[in-house]
């Protein structure tokens, strides 16, 4: 199978001539330098050292790279902004790190509504450029500042608003790709329908690197959001808000819907001082935006559902920037719970009605082995992040967070759910894929890793 790492390494003259054939500076051989570019925000303690950076600014360059790489067999690691969640761009041993954070460019089309972006180019950029022409990028992870559309688009990236306006994949129109040999290809357009041939251009949204390089992403836009309406109701359990999530569900489409437990409200409230109830058991945010009374209808019927399931307090409000400090609380769970030690990251997702069981079953996990894992979560869409602490320098709490995040994952497979909602399989989650797939669909996904990437050299070790 193709997921084993090549074995040929690179001699000093095989590097040269790649020096050589690409514009001066592109090619990193510091050692000192290279460092940054061995992990993912994920940190996977399997990272291996490269014998290379590249730092391409245009198609052509990156054709060159794979070229040379598939003529020597060296295997390569495509890298965005390095916020990955799972190892998917921990770099390879001897391998090369092509690293597009130079390719940035950002053109936006108005007559057809899209944005012509290269890979580099991070997805507030995006979505800044949009909103300059009165458009609008909706998927929005809640790195959003910091994630480029490239990585984005490796993972099929989701977010706070997904619950109602979907994934990356639903903004891809087009991609240019390289593939493993250095051919570069052309899926897809700026047309809003096209079903001709096959739907090669899905199959490559949420490949993790492992299939072909993106170069060029031509991404949907759409008309800008009214000013949202937000609810903010708290809870004395999470399972009590985990039952008012279902029951929102059945009726209700919210543009947000996400979940904290009481650990990641401290959290927060110890890293912002924002006024959180530290004594919350879980915090729900909703927000429309129908605007209007429409907004203010929904968000009424959505205070009522959190107040029938239980919920101590409720607060709504129409001032956008009082409903986005919610958000922004929401998205620094992430660097707040950091404070409190190393990380192991989750996102895995079940179908909303089985949301409580488990919520349930990680608050079991944590009890059981004595191991911290605050919950922060895109409740509307079943998608769940349990954080795992630990203290990385003792060897007891490394074991014990590392089977806490596996009992997770079978937790959630258990469920029938997913292991990754949205951050990939990566590398630190790829041994439970077979769990999750099936061995038929295991194999299928090989034959085609096999027949895009016969030597093996693309992000080898993976998501396979």
């Amino acid at each position: 199978m193709t997921s084993a790492r090549p074995e040929p390494v690179p001699t000093l003259t095989s590097i040269q001539e790649l020096i050589a054939d690409l514009p001066e500076t592109t090619v990193i051989t510091d050692p000192d330098l290279m460092e940054g570019y061995r992990y993912d925000w994920a940190r996977d303690p399997g990272a291996g050292h490269p014998v290379a950076v590249v730092r391409p600014t245009t198609t052509e360059q990156v054709q060159i790279t794979m070229r040379w790489a598939h003529r020597n067999r060296v295997p390569v690691v495509p890298r965005g902004a390095g916020s990955g969640l799972s190892g998917g761009s921990s770099a390879v041993q001897n391998g090369i790190v092509l690293s597009l954070d130079r390719m940035r460019r950002i053109e936006i089309d108005t007559a057809s509504r899209v944005a012509v972006v290269e890979p580099g180019a991070l997805n507030a950029a995006v979505k800044a450029a949009a909103a300059l022409e009165g458009l609008w990028y909706p998927p929005d992870p809640s790195s959003f500042e910091m994630c480029s559309i490239g990585g984005n688009i490796a993972t099929n990236a989701g977010g706070l608003c997904c619950v109602k306006y979907g994934v990356t994949t639903d903004y891809v129109l087009g991609l240019d790709i390289v593939l493993s040999d250095g051919t570069a290809i052309t899926l897809g357009g700026n047309r809003l329908k096209d079903v001709a041939g096959l739907s090669l251009l899905k199959l490559f949204v949420g490949s993790e690197g492992t299939l072909g390089i993106v170069t060029r992403a031509i991404l949907r836009l759409i008309p800008p959001q009214a000013p949202p309406s937000t609810m903010v109701a708290l809870f004395g359990s999470i399972s009590a808000a985990a039952e008012a999530v279902v029951a929102i569900s059945r009726t209700a489409r919210p543009a947000m819907l996400e979940l904290m437990d009481s650990a990641s409200i401290n959290a927060v409230e110890d890293h912002l001082s924002m006024g959180l109830d530290r004594n919350a058991g879980a915090l729900l945010l909703a927000q429309s935006d129908l605007g209007g009374s429409l907004a203010s209808a929904e968000i009424a019927e959505i205070e009522r559902i959190c107040m029938a399931c239980g919920a101590t307090e409720a607060f709504r409000t129409d001032d956008p920037v009082e409903g986005e400090a919610f958000a922004i609380a929401r998205r620094a769970a992430f660097p707040a719970i950091e404070k409190r030690g190393s990380l192991m990251l989750e996102d895995v997702g079940v179908a909303v009605p089985r949301l409580p069981r488990l919520l349930a079953g990680i608050s079991e996990i944590s009890e059981r082995l004595g191991v911290e894992i605050p919950t922060v979560a895109h409740a509307g869409d079943g998608n769940t992040h349990p954080i795992v602490v630990f203290d990385a320098a003792d060897p007891d709490s490394c074991r014990l967070a590392r089977l806490a995040f596996d009992e997770i994952m079978t937790l959630a497979i258990s469920l029938d759910g997913t292991i990754t909602g949205e951050h990939g399989v990566g590398r630190l989650k790829k041994g439970h894929l077979p769990a999750q797939l099936g061995p038929d669909v295991m194999e299928l996904t090989h034959r085609i890793k096999d027949a895009l990437d016969p030597l093996g050299i693309l992000n080898p070790g993976a998501v396979l």
